[in-house]
C-alpha cells in the first residue's frame, strides 16, 4: 500500500531566527468562536442492543444465531406479526423436557463486565413456565443468568424483560447470549423477536449510547452534530432515503431499511436518540433532509418532490410542535412533552454529486428553503454544496474535503478571499491518504489511511487554522466519518474506531489535535504583525471575551528543525506567565491503533515573559497551543463580542 506514496514531502530549510509575532489589541474581528462538531455516518455503529439480527430485518437468514439443544429454528413471516414493521419471527422447537434455545455471540463479541445488563424479548405460543437468560463464556462457562416467568399466548405477542447482573468479568469478548425454555411436549413451538441486551448506557438512556464512546465525544467540546449522517440522508436508492417517521416510538415500529453502506440499518439509532445524543452532550442538531437524490443518480422530479418537502415539514413539526399540531402532538403523545428546538437544516447531502446540481439549483433546493422560510423565518439553512446558484437569503455553504496532507496544509489561505456574505460550514474533511507521487490531490482508485495518522492531523490543524483566521466566514468544522467498528467497515480513516471490548477504543491523532483546539475558542479573531511568512509554521491569535483570555494557537508542518517564537500579546508586562500546550508524536507516520499505546505526547508547561515575550520553539510535525489570561480591570483587549446569529452552540 504505501509504496504508491510519498508518506512525507521533501523537507525544506527554515530560517535560524525567531519568527516574531505581535498580536494588535484593536482592529480584530467578532467573530462565533469556530464550532467543532460531529457528523455521524451509520457505519456498522454499536447499537441494536448489543445483538446481532434481533429482529430478522431485511433478512432471510437467522445468523448469527445458532440452536441450542438441538432445536429446530426456523425463520418466516409471522402472523400476526409483533406490527407491520417487524414481519418475521424466529420460530423454535425441540423436545419435550428438553432444555432448547438459541444464542447470539453480539456484535462480534460481548463485553462481560461487573455491571447490569437489561434485556427484552418477545414471544407468540401458548406458554407458561420460565425462560433462562445467559452470558456464557467461550468456554461454556455461565457468566450470568436470570430466570423470566412466562405466561404467553397463542396468537398473542407477550414482551418479557430481565436483568443479567455478572458475578464474574470475562477474560475476553468472545461470549454468547443465550435464550432457553423446557417445551411441554414435542409440538409446542414458540416464536421469538426482537431480542436484545444493553449494558449500561450514558446517562441511563433509554435504548442508548456507549458509554465510554460518549465520554470520549464530550471530552471533545462538540457544538452540534450533523445528522443523520451524509449518504445515510439520501439512500443508496429509491426509496431508501431517511424516513424519520420510521425512526420514532417504540422498537417494534421502526422496519428498518436498506442502508447506503451494504447493511440493514435497523433504525434503532432514530430521531429522537439523536436528539437525546444532542442534549446529553450539549450540542446543536444540524438536521439534514432528503433532498431527491439518490446514490445511484435517481432525481426525484419536480412534481413529486413536494412529498418530500412535506415530509420534512411534518419532521420539523414533531420535533417543535406544541400538542395542538398533529405531529406535535404525535411527539407528545410518545411521551415527550418538551419540544426539540431546531435552528439548523441542511437541505441534501453532497447534490452536486451524481449528476444532482442542476436540478439542485433550478427547483430542489429552493422548494425546501421557500416552504422552511415561509413557517420558520428565523431558520439557519445550509445547502449541501457550495456550488449552488443562486443562493437565496443567508444561505450557509456546506464544504466537503478528503484530501493528502500536502493538500491541506496547503490551504491555510483558502478562505481569505471568501465573501462574508454566504457563511461555510466545512461538514465534512479529513486527510485519508498520503501524499501522491504526482503531488494531486485526492486519488480515489487507490488505497486509503487505515487510522489517521500524524501527518494528517497536523496538516488538518493547519486547515482548521486558515478557517480560525476566517471565522467571521467560517462557521465550524466537522471530522468524518466519527466511528469506526474495526470488525467490519466500509470506509476510512475514522475519527475513533472501537470493538465490543471497550479497552480497545482508539481514540485518534485527529481526534486528539481537535479536542485541543475546540476546547481553546476564540470570539475575537485579532490581527498579527509578523516578521515571517507562514509555512512551515503557521498561527492565528484572537481572544476569548467569555474567559478574559488570550489564545495563540500553531501547526508546524514539514521542517528540518524546530521553530522558535516571539509572541507578544497587547499590554503584557514582563514576568507575565501564560499556558504553552504542545502537542508531538514521534514522527509523521505514528497513529493510534485499536488496543495499541497512544503515541502522541502532550506536554503544558508555564512560560514567563521577558523584555522581548513569550519565547518558545515548536518542533517539527507539532501543534500548539498557548494560553494567556487578561490582567488588570480592562482584561483582554479585542474589538467585539460573539456573533449571532450562526454561533451555533458555545
Amino acid at each position: 500500500m504505501l509504496s504508491y506514496y510519498y508518506l512525507i514531502p521533501f523537507v525544506v530549510s527554515v530560517a535560524v531566527n525567531a519568527i516574531t509575532v505581535a498580536v494588535s489589541g484593536s482592529g480584530g474581528k467578532a467573530v462565533h468562536p469556530l464550532q467543532y462538531g460531529l457528523m455521524f455516518e451509520d457505519i456498522n455503529h454499536s447499537g441494536d442492543g448489543g445483538m446481532q439480527n434481533r429482529a430478522f430485518q431485511g433478512t432471510s437468514s437467522i445468523f448469527p444465531w445458532t440452536a441450542v439443544g438441538g432445536a429446530s429454528l426456523t425463520l418466516g413471516t409471522t402472523s400476526p406479526a409483533i406490527s407491520s414493521a417487524l414481519s418475521k419471527s424466529v420460530a423454535i422447537n425441540g423436545a419435550a423436557n428438553a432444555t432448547v434455545g438459541l444464542s447470539n455471540p453480539g456484535w462480534w463479541g460481548i463485553e462481560v463486565k461487573l455491571q447490569a445488563y437489561t434485556g427484552s424479548f418477545y414471544v407468540m405460543g401458548d406458554y407458561s413456565g420460565s425462560f433462562t437468560a445467559q452470558l456464557k463464556s467461550s468456554s461454556g462457562a455461565v457468566l450470568a443468568s436470570a430466570s423470566i416467568s412466562s405466561n404467553s399466548k397463542t396468537r398473542t405477542w407477550t414482551k418479557h424483560t430481565f436483568t443479567l447482573t455478572p458475578s464474574t468479568k470475562a477474560l475476553d469478548v468472545k461470549n454468547t447470549f443465550v435464550l432457553t425454555f423446557t417445551p411441554i411436549n414435542s409440538s409446542q413451538t414458540l416464536n421469538f423477536n426482537l431480542i436484545s441486551l444493553f449494558p449500561p448506557t450514558y446517562n441511563n438512556r433509554p435504548n442508548g449510547m456507549r458509554i465510554e464512546l460518549m465520554e470520549a465525544l464530550k471530552a471533545m467540546n462538540p457544538s452540534f452534530l450533523r445528522l443523520p449522517g451524509g449518504n445515510n440522508v439520501e439512500g443508496n436508492k429509491s426509496p431508501n432515503h431517511w424516513k424519520w417517521s420510521q425512526t420514532i416510538g417504540d422498537l417494534t415500529q421502526r422496519p428498518g431499511r436498506s442502508g447506503t453502506w451494504g447493511y440493514y440499518n435497523t433504525d434503532g439509532l432514530g430521531l429522537v436518540e439523536y436528539m437525546h445524543w444532542c442534549q446529553d452532550l450539549n450540542m446543536e442538531p444540524v438536521l439534514a433532509f432528503p433532498a431527491g437524490l439518490y446514490l445511484d443518480g435517481t432525481i426525484v422530479s419536480q412534481s413529486a418532490l413536494q412529498a418530500l418537502v412535506n415530509d420534512a415539514m411534518n419532521e420539523l413539526e414533531f420535533l417543535m410542535g406544541d400538542s395542538s399540531t398533529i405531529y406535535g402532538k404525535l411527539r407528545v403523545d410518545l411521551g415527550y412533552d418538551d419540544p426539540f428546538p431546531i435552528k439548523y437544516v441542511e437541505i441534501g447531502n453532497e447534490d452536486n454529486l451524481n449528476k444532482g446540481q442542476s436540478s439542485y439549483n433550478s427547483y430542489r433546493y429552493s422548494m425546501f428553503y421557500n416552504a422552511i422560510i415561509a413557517k420558520y423565518p428565523n431558520m439557519e439553512i445550509i445547502a449541501s454544496t457550495r456550488a449552488l446558484s443562486p443562493q437565496p437569503g443567508k444561505t450557509i455553504q456546506d464544504d466537503h474535503e478528503y484530501n493528502t496532507p500536502d493538500a491541506f496544509a496547503a490551504e491555510f489561505n483558502t478562505f481569505d478571499s471568501v465573501s462574508t456574505s454566504h457563511k461555510i460550514l466545512v461538514g465534512e474533511y479529513a486527510a485519508v491518504q498520503a501524499n501522491l507521487k504526482t503531488g494531486a490531490n485526492t486519488d480515489w482508485g487507490k488505497p486509503f489511511q487505515s487510522y489517521p495518522w500524524w501527518i494528517g492531523a497536523v496538516s488538518e490543524a493547519i486547515f482548521e487554522l486558515g478557517g480560525e483566521k476566517n471565522a467571521d466566514k467560517v462557521i465550524g468544522f466537522c471530522y468524518a466519518p466519527l466511528l469506526q467498528n474495526i470488525n467490519s467497515h466500509q470506509w476510512h480513516p475514522d475519527l475513533i474506531s472501537f470493538s465490543a471490548d471497550t479497552s480497545q477504543t482508539a481514540l485518534s491523532t485527529s481526534y486528539q489535535q481537535i479536542k485541543l483546539f475546540s476546547i481553546n475558542r476564540m470570539t475575537t479573531v485579532l490581527p498579527l504583525t509578523n516578521s515571517a511568512s507562514y509555512g512551515p509554521a503557521y498561527w492565528v491569535a484572537g481572544v476569548n471575551n467569555n474567559s478574559n483570555t488570550y489564545i495563540f494557537k500553531s501547526a508546524v508542518y514539514n521542517t528540518s528543525s524546530s521553530i522558535p517564537f516571539q509572541l507578544t500579546f497587547p499590554g503584557q508586562t514582563s514576568g507575565a506567565t501564560a499556558q504553552l500546550t504542545i502537542m508531538t508524536a514521534p514522527n509523521a507516520y505514528s497513529s493510534v491503533t485499536p488496543g495499541g499505546s497512544n503515541p502522541v505526547t502532550t506536554n503544558t508547561q508555564t512560560i514567563t515573559t521577558t523584555s522581548s515575550g513569550f519565547n518558545f520553539s515548536l518542533p517539527q510535525w507539532s501543534i500548539a497551543v498557548l494560553t494567556m489570561k487578561g490582567s488588570g480591570s480592562g482584561g483582554v483587549t479585542g474589538d467585539g463580542s460573539l456573533v449571532s446569529p450562526t454561533t451555533l452552540r458555545t
